[in-house]
């Protein structure tokens, strides 16, 4: 296939079809565009994920007693009760299959 360079150039854009263009957007003029008005409306979906957003940055965790119990094993005198540690592993595991039975 012959590609002739005599052939017209496509139009950037369709003509007459588009928004007519605002002063901020012709050429030389620099100021910024500015919507008269403008509005957002966000569904139901988008106002609980921002309700949740307000709630995530509670902890569960207690920082105080972490940093004590970090001060407490760097200082070699932190004590594992192993009767707990077995204790709540054996209920959890109970809860597990209780929960997949249930």
């Amino acid at each position: 296939m012959k590609i002739d360079s005599s052939s017209s150039a496509l139009p950037l854009a369709p003509s007459g079809t588009g928004k007519a263009r605002t002063p901020a957007a012709q050429p030389g003029n620099n100021a910024p565009s500015t919507p008269a008005s403008s509005s957002v409306n966000l569904g139901a979906s988008s106002a609980q994920l921002l309700g949740a957003g307000s709630t995530v940055n509670t902890s569960p965790v207690n920082t105080v007693k972490v940093a004590a119990i970090k001060q407490a094993i760097s200082e070699g005198r932190f004590q594992v009760n192993s009767g707990a540690v077995a204790d709540s592993l054996i209920k959890s595991v109970t809860d597990l299959i209780s929960s997949q039975n249930g």
